[in-house]
């Protein structure tokens, strides 16, 4: 099983409302928890391999997920219109964050004008938190993940005019 399908399913089973998952394969077992406390989730995923080998202790990677949000699907005319614009894809897989806390401002919205180098969010990875920077200069004209949403690597972030 990997990381891709370890993620959907525990996208599913935070949608589903389970407290609890136990999944067993020929070479992997896992377990997945939930606790609900006030619209935040924690997840617990407890992956062991299984086999004539005894595996080393593994701690338990633990996954905060928020509430399932909607996302934006682009229609084919926007594609097209989207092409002049410069994407600014994660670099990671985490957390985003538009915000550098939760009583401030964001630290950019549509319509703002960047540079090159211009913190445009945050994304926390097993605690850490990453400052993505922007590397071009010009307007966001789209923000496409939410605030306080898990990003997958690689994925859209913003849309820049750079003209």
């Amino acid at each position: 099983m990997d990381l891709k399908e370890i993620q959907n399913l525990i996208k599913f089973v935070a949608k589903s409302g389970a407290s609890e998952v136990k999944l067993e394969m020929e070479d992997v077992k896992i377990t997945i928890k939930t606790t609900s406390e006030e619209n935040k989730e924690t997840t617990i995923v407890q992956q062991i391999p299984v086999g004539n080998a005894v595996p080393a202790p593994q701690p338990a990677a633990q996954v905060q997920t928020p509430a399932p949000v909607a996302t934006e699907a682009a229609t084919p005319s926007s594609e097209e219109d989207n092409s002049k614009y410069i994407t600014i894809k994660s670099p990671i897989i985490g957390t985003l964050y538009r915000k550098p806390s939760p009583d401030k401002s964001t630290f950019v919205e549509v319509g703002d004008t960047i540079k090159e180098g211009d913190v445009l969010c945050i994304i926390e990875a097993m605690k850490l938190f990453n400052e993505i920077e922007s590397e071009v200069s010009g307007k966001i004209v789209k923000i496409l993940a939410d605030d306080n949403s898990p990003v997958e690597f690689d994925q859209p972030l913003f849309l820049v005019d750079p003209s």
